[in-house]
């Protein structure tokens, strides 16, 4: 079954993509939830008739996400947690934490487009992705560091 997304979706795509999906998920989840509509001969004229209308707004997006990325740079955020004796995490450090963290510091970011590259757990150095733009990601550093 093909869809075009109407909003980014994970794992799947970004808005205005048209891809391939197996039919219950396309008809049992992305539809209903208005996360996508069917790729028909008019809805694909709809979608391209919009992108070349919105390119030059794609443009600007594109700098302003470059931009944000810029302003994070190299920083290192330190983000505390319950430690044990042996180092060991209690609890999960979450990526609403390290986006706090980062808003901390003057640069405001939405936890969802946040993931680790691998899960926190314990006392280190980690990264995370930044997914600012279908072209503009950005690895974040951060600290976890006992409370």
């Amino acid at each position: 079954m093909e869809v075009i997304l109407k909003d980014d979706v994970k794992g799947l795509g970004y808005k205005n993509d048209l891809v391939t999906v197996k039919a219950g998920f396309g008809r049992n989840y992305l539809l209903p939830q208005g996360l996508a509509v069917l790729a028909d001969k008019t809805n694909k004229k709809i979608v391209a008739e919009n992108v070349r209308q919105a390119a030059h707004k794609a443009e600007k997006v594109k700098a302003d996400a470059q931009a944000v990325a810029d302003k994070i740079g190299d920083v290192v955020t330190d983000l505390p947690a319950k430690v044990g004796e042996s180092g060991r995490i209690f609890g999960r450090v979450t990526t609403l934490q390290l986006a706090d963290a980062l808003k901390a510091k003057g640069i405001e970011v939405d936890r969802k487009r946040l993931s680790f590259d691998q899960e926190p757990t314990a006392v280190g150095e980690y990264t995370a992705t930044l997914d600012l733009h279908r072209e503009v990601k950005h690895k974040v550093r951060f600290n976890v560091v006992s409370e």
